[in-house]
């Protein structure tokens, strides 16, 4: 028997909307249990899902990112700040260190299920230190004694 816990960790499949609703190559912003998701329908059969929160502006606008590509590589880039993630993986493809959550997405019977719990990521087993963005990394790099930004602030 799963307990409550597990099943939370695990997720639950949330409908979301028709596959007809989702345009090729536009994302939606949809509320799944709470969290923002974007969704994107990527040709006329692969539809993923990805956090619509862009780490770097803090805001959730990566529904309204302009989806493009880098060989095999299908990303969406944030109408903020420009940065670009896998809309497959949720890495960012300028940062290394940073991603985005993605979330399981199925169709059944024409609707678009997607999964409540994201997967995890290797960007999700990182340690909290390692998940910091931009300035906020290099802030806590510089007080460990060292810099890879460039010459220590005094």
């Amino acid at each position: 028997m799963m307990t409550t816990g597990a099943l939370a960790r695990q997720g639950v499949w949330v409908p979301v909307c028709r596959r007809d609703q989702l345009r090729v190559d536009v994302g939606v912003a949809a509320l799944v249990e709470g969290a923002q998701v974007a969704l994107f329908r990527l040709g006329h059969d692969e539809i993923v899902a990805i956090g619509n929160r862009d780490p770097y502006s803090r805001a959730n606008v990566l529904s309204r990112g302009i989806v493009g590509s880098r060989g095999d590589t299908v990303f969406v880039a944030s109408p903020m700040v420009k940065k670009t993630f896998d809309l497959r993986t949720g890495q960012c493809l300028d940062d290394l260190a940073v991603a985005v959550p993605t979330f399981g997405v199925r169709v059944v019977d024409d609707l678009v299920q997607v999964l409540s719990a994201p997967k995890r990521t290797e960007a999700a087993r990182m340690s909290d230190d390692e998940k910091l963005v931009g300035s906020a990394r290099v802030r806590t790099v510089i007080r460990r004694g060292y810099c890879l930004a460039g010459p220590r602030p005094a």
